[in-house]
């Protein structure tokens, strides 16, 4: 079960993954915790087009679902709605009723009925931080959290299902160091302009993060480009997302990065499966989930530095 803010997260974070694991068997819940009705045009060449103008939120709906039928993966709305992200000094209030506003005991209800309807071994999210500062991808980690931790408790919201216990929950790390220098290296290299020279020039040393499962997932970088450009209003094909070629990135960062939150099954070094460490017979799997008499063997939790 991958969680995630805005219809397109889902595309730009992990998507490769998501994809190879459709391929191998395994069944891939995506989680779209908003509509992203209040997102930006991102893409220049639709920045006027009417009919994205008159109706974004059925426009980003039927975005999301090319994009899932390219993953080949499930889907779900959670059903709240886009915060937006304020801007301006100081910044202006959220919009009432808007995601990031509800109650956690709302958002966290909501999610740990999906986690028992769909019963996923592993999790994804966002670190503490939302990977970077937008309200909904800071209470797309909470509630992702919250949820995780009271899915396997009978006594957490006993009228959503009967109890589950993910056995592991990761954190997204799109944009790693790593992979932002060997992007900026590879464009530079070419004589080209990198955009991330000045990414790394005002990279703050906090915002490093503990890599802990790096998977290689260079033979469905097709998919994963595929599945982004689907969220026509969200990505300019021109973008930094593109600058360095499909051909290039399964050469020289062949793979996507996590960070693992929690865990009840141990977190082994140089991890490169987020089914690491789990049964491989499922019917063991499940019944691990269901035991209620699991420890936890990881905890990666950090406090919100944003």
């Amino acid at each position: 079960m991958c969680v995630h803010a805005h219809p397109d997260d889902e595309s730009s974070k992990g998507a490769a993954v998501m994809a190879k694991y459709v391929d191998e068997g395994h069944e891939v819940l995506v989680v779209s915790c908003t509509g992203g009705e209040r997102g930006d045009v991102l893409n220049p060449n639709l920045a006027d087009d009417p009919h994205i103008l008159r109706d974004l939120a059925q426009v980003r709906r039927d975005e999301m679902a090319r994009a899932r039928e390219i993953l080949g993966v499930q889907h779900t709305w959670l059903g709240f709605v886009d915060s937006g992200l304020p801007e301006g000094d100081p910044l202006p209030p959220l919009p009432d009723g808007c995601f990031a506003l509800e109650p956690l005991e709302v958002t966290t209800e909501a999610l740990v009925r999906e986690i028992r309807r769909f019963r996923p071994h592993v999790m994804t999210t966002y670190d503490e931080n939302g990977g970077y500062p937008h309200p909904d991808h800071i209470m797309c980690h909470d509630v992702s959290m919250a949820a995780f931790e009271a899915a396997g408790d009978p006594t957490a919201y006993p009228g959503a299902g009967q109890p589950w216990q993910p056995l592991k929950i990761y954190y997204n790390q799109t944009f790693s160091r790593g992979r932002v220098v060997a992007f900026h290296e590879a464009l530079t290299a070419l004589g080209e302009e990198s955009p991330y020279a000045a990414w790394l020039e005002n990279w703050d040393p906090a915002r490093e993060r503990t890599i802990t499962t790096r998977i290689r997932a260079e033979k469905w970088f097709d998919r994963r480009d595929a599945a982004l450009l689907a969220h026509a209003t969200q990505i300019d094909p021109d973008g930094t997302f593109f600058k360095v070629s499909r051909e290039e990135q399964a050469r020289i960062w062949p793979w996507e990065d996590y960070e693992a939150g929690l865990s009840y099954v141990p977190i082994v070094e140089g991890e490169d499966d987020l089914f690491a460490g789990l049964p491989t017979d499922v019917a063991e799997a499940d019944a691990l989930a269901t035991s209620g008499s699991l420890t936890l063997a990881h905890d990666g939790r950090k406090e919100r530095t944003a």
